[in-house]
């Protein structure tokens, strides 16, 4: 194959996704406007619905903004060899491969979020702020991408650097020490991403003695669930939507909940979501979920290996110098429509599992609770109640409201 040839796929497959992805949201979009199904009606209120069409609007007609000015960028930066004249900068510096790619992938990811940024900035103080989401200061908003912009510097510049050196000193057989430091990294984070790297950008604390500590305690006791940290984090000091999440295991196992959350609900639906949580865990579904997505890593590391020697995937994309940096960003176009089937499946299993959860929830407490909290969350999240079916497949990973609550009401 000719580095012409492969160029033209690569800029088919960028193209056929972005069409895809409007495609359904023209889908998606048409069902605005459709009336509430009858069980879930009473989610909102005319006025509220009105605001909820509103909302829902605004948001798809920004990301088809986005989503354009993005494709544009992106191919143009294709069509001038802006990966030719970012790696000759590059190298420019230094002749390190290690240090070569780290300044490569700066340079390309610093203009992007300069780019960016923007409409980010838009989305968070324009659209949220006035749908009366928005509760984060300009001050947070910065503080929030310095943090980031630092943690992928430290985070994603560290494993990168390992993996380029791991290539450097095994070649073909580097995906296996780089799938290992992949699975560590991976498990360490689910270990203890509550204690090191949420309070780098929220406040936790242990959850107050009262009468929702002891509701969630003598559930916990009921069901065989020991649990010391349960923690509340301010999420809204950036948004009024609420959430809650499991993480960790054994000792470190921690429920955290949203105080939006505690606000939003009373005792018997926060419970109610409590015990949805820990169906997960009952259920096997977060070590199902870490060791598929370990797993599907080894595979795409294996098949990296299998191409990035080649110097046709350099060459494509304008380099003379074969390398591995570029070589991972024409594998990472190649590999994206695996990566959408492989993404399907997991999504399938995803709403496989909240089922299962809400079940659990059903069984060992109550579903009315569940019921209610899921309807006051959509409400206050403006959530869209009539999604496409076809929308639904390809991006949700949950279940929407009407089949989850269809389900816990089934006897």
């Amino acid at each position: 194959m000719q580095p012409t040839t492969l160029f033209y796929i690569l800029i088919a497959i960028i193209c056929f996704s972005f069409i895809i992805d409007k495609i359904l949201n023209i889908l998606n979009s048409k069902h605005f406007d459709d009336k509430i199904p009858d069980e879930i009606a009473d989610v909102y209120n005319k006025e509220e619905y009105k605001k909820s069409q509103e909302y829902k609007k605004a948001v798809s007609k920004f990301s088809n903004i986005t989503s354009t000015f993005s494709i544009i960028l992106t191919l143009t930066f294709f069509f001038v060899d802006g990966f030719k004249y970012v790696d000759n900068f590059a190298r420019s510096f230094t002749e390190n491969p290690i240090l070569i790619a780290l300044i490569f992938f700066g340079v390309i990811m610093l203009c992007s979020d300069i780019l960016t940024t923007p409409f980010s900035y838009y989305s968070t103080f324009v659209i949220e702020e006035k749908f009366g989401f928005n509760k984060s200061s300009k001050k947070i908003f910065w503080l929030d991408k310095l943090k980031g912009g630092l943690m992928s510097v430290v985070l994603g510049g560290g494993i990168l650097s390992l993996i380029i050196l791991f290539y450097e000193y095994s070649g073909e057989n580097f995906w296996i020490y780089a799938w290992a430091l992949v699975a560590v990294f991976s498990l360490f984070m689910n270990m203890f991403y509550a204690k090191l790297i949420v309070p780098l950008f929220n406040k936790q604390k242990p959850l107050e003695e009262g009468e929702l500590k002891t509701a969630i305690q003598e559930y916990a006791e009921k069901v065989g669930f020991t649990i010391n940290n349960i923690h509340i984090i301010d999420g809204s000091k950036r948004s009024t939507k609420a959430n809650a999440y499991f993480s960790g295991f054994g000792s470190q196992k921690r429920i955290t909940l949203f105080d939006t959350l505690i606000n939003d609900l009373n005792t018997d639906e926060i419970v109610a979501v409590l015990a949805h949580e820990v169906g997960h865990y009952k259920r096997k579904h977060i070590i199902f979920n870490l060791v598929s997505s370990i797993l599907l890593t080894g595979l795409t590391l294996f098949i990296l290996s299998l191409f990035i020697n080649s110097s046709i995937l350099s060459e494509a994309l304008g380099v003379s110098t074969s390398s591995f940096h570029i070589g991972l960003i024409a594998f990472g176009i190649l590999y994206s429509p695996i990566s959408e089937i492989t993404g399907l499946g997991m999504n399938y299993m995803s709403r496989k599992f909240e089922y299962e959860a809400d079940d659990y929830a059903k069984e060992t407490f109550a579903a009315k609770p569940l019921i209610t909290s899921l309807k006051k969350l959509s409400k206050n999240s403006l959530s869209n109640l009539t999604p496409h079916k076809t929308y639904v497949f390809m991006h949700y990973s949950h279940p929407t409201l009407l089949q989850r609550i269809l389900n816990l009401e089934r006897v």
